[in-house]
């Protein structure tokens, strides 16, 4: 499990390392610590990493400068900020999670569950996705998504009223899920639908089923997601 820490207070740095090193020993973490945004971004740029652990003010540089850029990037990231009047900020840009300073091993331990439990979902007010094209970041509402379908290791993210392929995300759907609303179900192993835009759900020859949405495209669903995508449905009436 390769992790980045970004912290310009070398006993925190070195705090936030160690506690890393004993919460995920059977992980086997490999931790690469920073204290400067440039250097990291660097790292993250040319680097497979799993997750990164980020403050918000660093040298008098602000830490969002670096998730902005990184945003689309495919591993999770948490903030651990004294700035807590910035969290709601930071979940709209879609981090997992946001550690206030000072912060114990436990709440430290508590958030990494969240990485490792890839069932759970934390959803505190993430408002966009985000894909790089040609080197810019374009914010994504997540009100004008249709549906998500896996690719891999990657994603790709169909909007409303469009039935073609619109972007490719760097994180896995496994991992996009984590940080979407309620109304965004898994509907099957290679979708997930905003529930927001389904105009029907369908049943089709040999036990097959399918959600029809509003712009017209159908998007399968697995027979064991369909009493969850019905009752889903029902419960909105």
């Amino acid at each position: 499990m390769n992790i980045v820490i970004v912290e310009d207070e070398p006993l925190v740095q070195q705090r936030i390392k160690r506690l890393t090193l004993d919460i995920l020993e059977s992980h086997q973490p490999k931790v690469q610590c920073f204290s400067d945004i440039d250097d990291a971004e660097n790292y993250l740029l040319e680097n497979t990493v799993d997750l990164l652990l980020l403050d918000l003010n660093l040298k008098g540089r602000n830490g969002f400068d670096l998730l902005k850029s990184n945003v689309s990037a495919g591993y999770h990231t948490i903030i651990i900020s004294a700035y807590s009047e910035k969290a709601i900020e930071a979940f709209q840009y879609g981090v997992l999670d946001f550690i206030a300073k000072p912060f114990t091993s436990e709440r430290l331990s508590k958030s990494f569950d969240r990485i490792l439990d890839k069932s759970q979902r934390n959803y505190y007010g993430c408002r966009y996705l985000s894909i790089k094209k040609l080197g810019v970041i374009e914010l994504i509402s997540l009100s004008d998504i249709s549906h998500i379908q896996a690719d891999g290791h990657y994603s790709l993210i169909h909007l409303v009223n469009q039935t073609e392929m619109t972007a490719l995300h760097s994180k896995s759907i496994e991992k996009i899920m984590q940080l979407l609303p309620e109304n965004f179900l898994r509907v099957h192993r290679s979708y997930v639908v905003n529930m927001n835009n389904v105009n029907q759900l369908l049943i089709e020859p040999g036990s097959q089923y399918a959600v029809k949405l509003n712009s017209g495209v159908e998007v399968p669903v697995g027979r064991t997601k369909y009493q969850e995508v019905k009752l889903y449905l029902e419960s909105k009436q």
